[in-house]
């Protein structure tokens, strides 16, 4: 994640190819970002069918302590 602001409901994610919009709709249920998420990895699919590009299916991928 590049950022999400949860009071608009709207953030983006910064990926090789490029950054994509996500909708706080997109979310998996109870995946949303809440505060600081600058860094947070996700996993996520590509909308093209969308009027414009962006993700969705999106869930925070757990943090591996080893």
């Amino acid at each position: 994640m590049l950022w999400f602001n949860d009071v608009k409901n709207l953030g983006v994610i910064e990926t090789e190819e490029g950054k994509l919009p996500v909708h706080g709709d997109d979310f998996l249920p109870g995946q949303a970002p809440v505060g600081r998420c600058k860094g947070l990895v996700v996993s996520f699919t590509v909308a093209d069918d969308q009027p414009e590009r962006r993700a969705v299916q999106v869930s925070v991928v757990p943090e591996v302590v080893g």
